[in-house]
């Protein structure tokens, strides 16, 4: 694919804060994953300046239905250390893809019903994310910039504002079993009025992928695949770094 100058720019512009950041951060992607079948495991943390850790252990299934549907289901835990977590939320996600290499870049429709399963402390517990995955290849670099809207479906007075996020990735693809790159995300606060920029959150920073084929024949889709990345800025509009790592089981 040809890069998209448009596209180039929004990326470079993303370099907020929600109620809870959940679930797990990792960056969308638009791919044909027709009849593919995937267990995710998932574990992030997030360290904030004068504040004690806090970890996501989360695991997940997700199938190809179509060559433009894939769909799944993720569990999220939440608790201060490996051995005392707690239910969080339970997340179904949807990725349809609107384009397969007619444009210059990949478009797909990302959306995420999250159910709240732990004591949200009197916030939300059905909310809704969704908006555009944009993929372009640039060589051998694949770029990625996504825009996020979530909206609490709970209604009544206290009902959060449509928030937005965005997530952002470079991935250089060096060899099957490691690719490296950058990766970044945010939250701004309202979509029709961004918080101040002391109430926002931003952070970015160096990001490993790989895979390693586990079958036989060019065609096998037995593989495992895995990504990490360390993140630094801010997080919930305070100073603090994010540990993400992602492994799943394709077959």
């Amino acid at each position: 694919m040809h890069p998209l100058p448009k596209l180039l720019a929004l990326a470079a512009l993303l370099a907020a804060s929600a109620a809870r950041a959940d679930p797990g951060y990792y960056v969308v992607t638009a791919y044909d994953n027709e009849g593919l079948r995937a267990v995710d495991l998932r574990y992030w943390s997030v360290k904030r300046e004068g504040r004690p850790e806090r970890i996501w252990p989360e695991v997940g299934f997700s199938y190809g239905v179509t060559s433009r549907w894939t769909t799944g289901l993720l569990y999220s835990l939440i608790g201060p250390s490996n051995w005392d977590v707690e239910p969080s939320s339970l997340n179904w996600q949807n990725d349809v893809l609107l384009t397969q290499g007619e444009w210059p870049f990949d478009l797909a429709l990302h959306t995420n019903l999250i159910r709240q399963i732990g004591d949200v402390g009197g916030g939300s517990r059905y909310a809704l994310e969704y908006g555009p995955v944009l993929q372009t290849d640039v060589g051998r670099t694949q770029i990625n910039t996504n825009l996020f809207f979530e909206r609490s479906l709970d209604g009544g007075e206290d009902a959060k504002p449509i928030q937005l996020k965005y997530q952002w990735q470079v991935r250089y693809r060096w060899k099957p079993l490691m690719d490296f790159g950058l990766q970044g995300f945010g939250e701004l606060g309202r979509w029709d009025r961004w918080a101040d920029g002391g109430q926002q959150s931003h952070r970015a920073g160096p990001a490993l992928f790989g895979h390693l084929d586990l079958g036989k024949g060019s065609d096998s889709r037995n593989a495992l695949l895995y990504q990490a990345a360390y993140l630094l800025g801010t997080v919930y509009a305070k100073r603090g770094s994010m540990f993400t790592l992602r492994v799943q089981y394709t077959f």
